[in-house]
């Protein structure tokens, strides 16, 4: 079920590779399909998303958008405890984001040159939540509430409807409790395109973010330019570092949470101990008999999971910031000692009870991370996510002048002779008064 590597090295190596290059490419067909929903929906709007709406869903809502009003009464089926624990995680994910706001700023010099950065939440957002099984409330709001925090004015999202043409109830007391203002019964790739360019009824988004299936990602790849994206998502992955003090129980039930998203996921225990890589083993075996996604568990693990003997944790960690992996955890005596020497990693868990399903769900910390090693050079999801950034200038006429001489020989130099004169016009002005 699980390769069992004794030695690391070259294999271990050529296995991280093999992983990194494991996202599936859309591929050709896919690509062509979705470039005519977007140019369709470009060019005809509202009558063609209700085309493919009807087309990939069966039918078309008589109800298109939910507004807040609409999400109280829908969201009364809901059970009582479910909301208790969403608005709890809620608090965590506020709290932890609210600390990352950053803050307009100016500064004056001596001379009168004000000089600063203003920061901005976003005029609008779409959230695009997958529908059926892969219906996550935990996602909205982890992208939902960085949003509200960073000041974006208006946040809407997109989910496909049920069969029976309604919302999942679910989804929707995520939203209200995220603060999202409304609601579209679209999803696909028609509802990507529709937030990208704007129809009749679905407003034009300066940003979409959220999961979604091969046609969502295509989608928001082929119009990353048109609109912003959040990040191409690949599988999901696990990386556990742990030494001779870890619970093997633990480590086979954390391997497990990650392979049973999707048979691409990856999960990989990376330990010191012979007796606890096979402990583990043996562990998974007993477990994944009462796990309702098995089928699904047993997929990824025989394809993308792993338990690799290395000879100590400096090769383990040497391992990790090689893959750059989305989820790390670190079930080892003294964990806090590892912060240090890990250097990629979409989020590190610490400890043997702190297990990744607490940053899913409850935390705090964003789970929308970076993926298939691109944690290398990407950040999770954050409030930084939806600000957008303008710097600004004042001199006064003295302050340019001192400046001029410098001004004039680094435009000149790159040949940019308008740049110069830019600058002596206002010197002769000077000279002449």
């Amino acid at each position: 079920m699980i390769q069992y590597v004794k030695q690391g090295g070259d294999f271990g190596r050529a296995f991280i590779q093999q992983l990194k290059e494991r996202s599936a490419n859309s591929g050709k067909k896919v690509d062509d399909a979705v470039a005519e929903i977007v140019e369709t929906v470009r060019r005809d709007g509202d009558a063609a998303v209700r085309m493919y709406t009807e087309r990939f869903d069966g039918s078309v809502p008589e109800q298109l958008v939910i507004e807040k009003a609409d999400m109280q009464e829908l969201i009364k089926a809901c059970d009582p405890a479910f909301v208790a624990a969403l608005e709890r995680a809620a608090a965590n994910i506020r709290d932890f984001h609210a600390r990352q706001k950053q803050q307009s700023w100016l500064q004056t010099e001596a001379n009168g040159v004000i000089m600063g950065q203003r920061v901005r939440g976003l005029a609008r957002v779409g959230l695009y939540v997958p529908g059926g099984t892969a219906a996550y409330p935990s996602s909205v709001l982890m992208n939902a509430i960085p949003a509200k925090i960073a000041g974006v004015k208006e946040l809407v999202m997109v989910t496909p409807p049920g069969k029976d043409g309604k919302p999942n109830p679910d989804i929707l007391v995520a939203a209200l409790v995220a603060g999202v203002d409304r609601v579209f019964l679209v999803g696909g790739a028609q509802a990507v395109a529709a937030l990208a360019f704007g129809t009749e009824s679905i407003p034009k988004v300066d940003k979409i973010v959220g999961p979604g299936n091969i046609f969502v990602a295509t989608a928001k790849r082929q119009l990353y330019g048109t609109v912003d994206i959040d990040m191409i998502a690949g599988p999901s992955e696990i990386l556990i570092l742990a030494d001779d003090t870890a619970n093997p129980e633990f480590l086979a039930a954390d391997l497990m949470s990650q392979a049973e998203h999707d048979p691409l996921a990856s999960s990989i225990l990376l330990t010191t101990s012979a007796r606890i890589a096979e402990e583990t083993i043996a562990a998974v075996y007993r477990q994944i008999e009462g796990l309702s996604r098995k089928d699904i568990i047993n997929q990824s693990l025989d394809n993308f999971g792993a338990v690799m003997l290395c000879n100590d944790m400096e090769e383990a960690v040497e391992f990790a910031n090689a893959l750059a992996p989305e989820h790390l955890e670190v079930c080892a005596a003294n964990p806090m000692e590892f912060i240090g020497k890990i250097d990629n990693a979409g989020s590190v868990f610490l400890g043997n009870w702190s297990p990744e399903p607490l940053g899913d769900y409850f935390a705090g910390p964003n789970h929308v991370l970076p993926t298939s090693g691109t944690a290398r050079f990407f950040s999770p999801l954050s409030v930084d996510s939806f600000v957008k950034k303008s710097s600004f200038i004042y001199y006064t006429q003295d302050a340019l002048m001192q400046a001029k001489e410098d001004i004039i020989k680094l435009a000149e130099t790159e040949g940019l002779t308008a740049h110069a004169n830019s600058i002596r016009v206002r010197d002769k002005q000077e000279a002449a008064n």
